[in-house]
């Protein structure tokens, strides 16, 4: 899936994406279910709160180290509808970052929030990070979620932004910590396709990411 912005850690896919996923390092592993909002403050993991009750829908518990600090700013819509698509894609992104923490190339969590079509280049984003033995630590940042909804119900369009400055890459091995080379842009936009299926869950079907476009 084209995913995240291209920097010195992250490989850009044949499609023109790539994405910087950062995850926890340093050495603390602790695991965590929490999200934390724009002023760092912890709240409930969507998975973990109202979206597991859902009425025949098993989400998947989805856990990040605690030195990662995923921050999802305004992310939130007066419609239950778009809501709902905003909570199944920001959980899309942190099963993400959390499979490549866990060294984890065929994460259930993210078979769980991608479409079948999307999932082979999902993989292929991952392992650009696991088969280097890298994993991701710092802050990031997503915010400036936009949502334009399908007339059907069923498709949704989200652009949202991140900044990548306090985001870096550690090998596994080594200890070695890279981040953004000098001059490069922190900033990244990303523009999805959700679907929903089925059983009511927003899967992803497409990501673009493009970055200088993003500003804060």
């Amino acid at each position: 899936m084209a995913r995240r912005a291209p920097t010195t850690t992250a490989v850009v896919f044949a499609t023109a994406t790539a994405l910087l996923l950062t995850a926890c390092g340093g050495g603390d592993d602790s695991a965590s279910d929490d999200n934390e909002d724009a002023a760092g403050n912890n709240s409930p993991s969507p998975a973990a709160s109202k979206l597991s009750a859902a009425p025949g829908v098993k989400r998947p518990v989805i856990k990040l180290p605690s030195s990662f600090r995923l921050t999802f700013e305004n992310w939130t819509s007066s419609d239950p509808v778009e809501q709902a698509m905003l909570d199944d894609a920001r959980e899309e992104v942190r099963a993400g970052y959390a499979a490549i923490i866990a060294n984890d190339p065929d994460s259930e969590a993210v078979t769980f929030y991608d479409t079948e079509g999307i999932r082979g280049l999902t993989k292929q984003w991952i392992k650009s990070y696991t088969d280097k033995d890298l994993t991701v630590i710092g802050k990031l940042p997503a915010f400036d979620p936009k949502v334009v909804m399908a007339g059907n119900g069923k498709g949704a369009a989200l652009t949202y932004c991140t900044d990548e400055t306090d985001a870096k890459t550690r090998n596994r091995k080594t200890g070695k910590v890279e981040g953004n080379p000098a001059g490069t842009s922190p900033y990244v936009r990303y523009s999805l396709s959700l679907t929903k299926n089925e059983q009511g869950v927003w899967q992803n079907s497409s990501v673009r990411g493009e970055r200088g476009k993003c500003s804060r």
